[in-house]
């Protein structure tokens, strides 16, 4: 099967796709996961991306289009791929539709829903350690000791992309983005949305069942 999912940040993406692709037996594909091998690689797109990542710069379409273009051929695609971080713009979209078309496109879009007051909940509660690292959740995975870690009695602190105000503008900025591409895979009849709201593998057996997969 050939997949692309979508969901807001904190929405469990990753987990999910963990999930999917161990039930599926498709490669997990991530923009992130591409760039870093075609840079270490040494391609020439991984190259061309390089320059622009080393200057905090976005990739340009034409390059990240020829990235995927290059994965998605690889022999391990041949049964189908999870797409996790692409597409995130209408031209992407349509870029990939143009990838697809000798091969029957795609076969389902996955768009995991949390409402946003949830995702506020997930992204904000986060502490790290400053001595080893470790990540506690002030209302998952709480530490004994308030801003202390039950590891090594280091000090916990916030990211600074995880205050409510980053949280907030990373929310607005995927709603803008993706809202269009929402709107295309549905008209398209592709587009099955899953509440993420709930247990992590009821949300992946959700996900299977929009598949026509079941994994109760």
């Amino acid at each position: 099967m050939k997949i692309v999912l979508l969901g807001p940040p904190g929405a469990g993406k990753g987990t999910q796709a963990e999930g999917l692709v161990k039930k599926l037996f498709i490669p997990h594909i991530s923009t992130g996961d591409m760039f870093r091998a075609a840079i270490s690689s040494g391609t020439a797109l991984g190259m061309e991306a390089k320059r622009y990542i080393d200057q905090g710069k976005l990739v340009p379409d034409e390059i990240t289009e020829g990235i995927i273009m290059d994965r998605i051929a690889q022999p391990d695609c041949r049964g189908g791929f999870l797409l996790d971080g692409f597409p995130r713009t209408l031209p992407q979209a349509m870029a990939l539709e143009e990838m697809l078309k000798d091969q029957g496109g795609l076969d389902a879009v996955l768009d995991i829903s949390v409402e946003p007051e949830h995702l506020i909940v997930r992204l904000t509660g986060r502490r790290m350690c400053k001595k080893c690292g470790a990540i506690y959740h002030l209302h998952y995975n709480a530490p004994q000791q308030e801003n202390v870690c039950d590891l090594c009695g280091g000090e916990l602190f916030q990211r600074d992309d995880d205050t409510e105000e980053t949280v907030k503008n990373r929310l607005s900025v995927y709603s803008e983005q993706t809202a269009p591409l929402i709107e295309f895979y549905q008209k398209k009849g592709l587009l099955h949305v899953v509440e993420g709201n709930h247990p992590i593998n009821t949300v992946l057996v959700n996900l299977g069942k929009a598949l026509g997969q079941n994994w109760n």
